[in-house]
């Protein structure tokens, strides 16, 4: 049976996005879907789905199509509800927050930990005492390997679907230059005691197989890993900017029930319920007073950092703080139509619209990697035709795409238009 969504429009969260390319990729394939638009936004990991006839929408469908595109996807959930103990009443209870970056710092820490030694000895003469190429290999293998784990697991999810992205590169470049050391290492003269290797701008076509790279793969490893987890910490300020609005909403009411004053959770206000407010006390929803006089701090609404005078006819907002007086008000719009409400919603909207600049962000990754390839290709085969050495042609095809992943250039523009 074919689940729908009566809404015209309807919020998707997806799972396995590594970088811009991997949201133009969900935002194509959801767009094949006749008859809805989508726009999918990378910096808070959501699709925005809109039927274009006003029709229900086929849930289904929109997250096979994702799936179908090798990542994953799920109804957004409503807002958090304030939780309520066994007989309605409101409770300060919360789930404790889990640390969702502390497995990628941990796989940062210890891989730059690893990384360090390798560039000493790789860089310093000196310090390159006999048979050290075996020691930077056992330190660089666990980086090339586990600490670059996430870069090619996505690659690997992408060439099953016939697709490649900013991980691609960096998945091949970083192998590329670890299986070159292998080959030096077991097959050349990089593996012979007394092997050196010198700081130089430029390769020597004489050398070859003579040096290894493993600093060039552990290092780019790490760079690119503490991109990766700049990014996630900016985008969980992002999302945590609307979470802290969705805070600022009082927990219960104190409302007036034949005369008599009973707590219950904001969610069961009514319009024309009367509550009281008194000093230091959350404005439960918005509402006008109709009972005594205080000061209000409207800073939520106004930044005005001075109370404002409240009396008799007053209107008030929920999520303000009555400073000083007793008061009673009366509801007017409780739930989703309240101003606080209606601003979380807005900044929803900020989340997953799109400005002409970001989708020229989002245009210009989408091509960005198949170019890399192609420039990466005509630089070894420019290389070959120009020296002939196939070691020096290899290295110039390896930098090229070890240095091409910029994930900034899909991040760095949302998360400019959020903050």
């Amino acid at each position: 049976m074919t689940t729908t969504a009566p809404a015209p429009d309807l919020q998707l969260e997806l799972t396995g996005m590594t970088c811009a390319s991997c949201a133009n990729r969900i935002e194509r394939s959801l767009n094949k879907v006749e008859g809805i638009q989508a726009t999918v936004n990378y910096a808070t990991e959501k699709a925005t789905v809109r039927a274009l006839e006003g029709g229900p929408l086929d849930v289904e469908a929109l997250i096979a199509a994702v799936e179908r595109a090798g990542y994953g996807a799920a109804v957004a959930a409503p807002p958090r509800a304030t939780p309520t103990t066994a007989d309605g009443a409101a409770t300060d209870a919360a789930p404790q927050p889990t640390d969702d970056l502390a497995p990628l710092r941990q796989r940062l820490i210890i891989s730059a930990a690893l990384t360090l030694p390798v560039l000493v000895l790789s860089m310093v003469p000196p310090l390159q005492f006999t048979n050290w190429q075996w020691l930077a290999l056992t330190l660089a293998s666990p980086v090339a390997v586990w600490g670059a784990w996430p870069f090619h697991r996505a690659a690997l999810r992408g060439a099953r679907h016939l697709t490649a992205t900013m991980d691609t590169l960096i998945s091949v470049g970083v192998t590329a230059a670890y299986v070159w050391s292998l080959y030096a290492l077991f097959f050349g003269e990089a593996g012979m005691p007394g092997m050196t290797m010198t700081l130089q701008l430029l390769g020597r076509p004489e050398e070859g197989a003579h040096e290894i790279y493993l600093e060039v793969a552990a290092a780019v490893t790490v760079f690119i890993l503490l991109g990766r987890y700049l990014e996630a910490r900016a985008k969980r300020s992002s999302r945590e900017a609307l979470d802290a609005l969705l805070t600022l909403a009082a927990k219960d009411a104190a409302v007036l029930r034949d005369g008599v004053e009973v707590r219950v959770p904001v969610s069961a206000l009514q319009p024309n319920d009367r509550f009281v407010v008194r000093p230091g006390e959350t404005i439960a929803t918005d509402g006008v007073v109709v009972e005594g006089a205080s000061s209000v701090d409207a800073s939520l609404l106004t930044g005005e950092s001075v109370p404002v005078d409240v009396e008799l006819d007053s209107r008030v907002v929920g999520g303000t703080i009555n400073v000083s007086g007793r008061i009673v008000v009366e509801a007017s719009r409780v739930g989703a139509d309240t101003e606080l409400a209606r601003m979380a919603r807005l900044v929803e909207e900020a989340q997953t619209g799109k400005a002409e600049v970001q989708r020229l962000a989002d245009r210009v990754s989408g091509v960005f990697v198949p170019i890399v390839f192609v420039l990466s290709l005509l630089t070894l085969v420019g290389w070959l035709l120009l020296d002939g050495s196939i070691e020096i042609a290899f290295t110039a095809a390896v930098a090229t795409l070890i240095i091409a992943c910029p994930c900034a250039l899909g991040l760095a523009t949302p998360t400019a238009l959020l903050v």
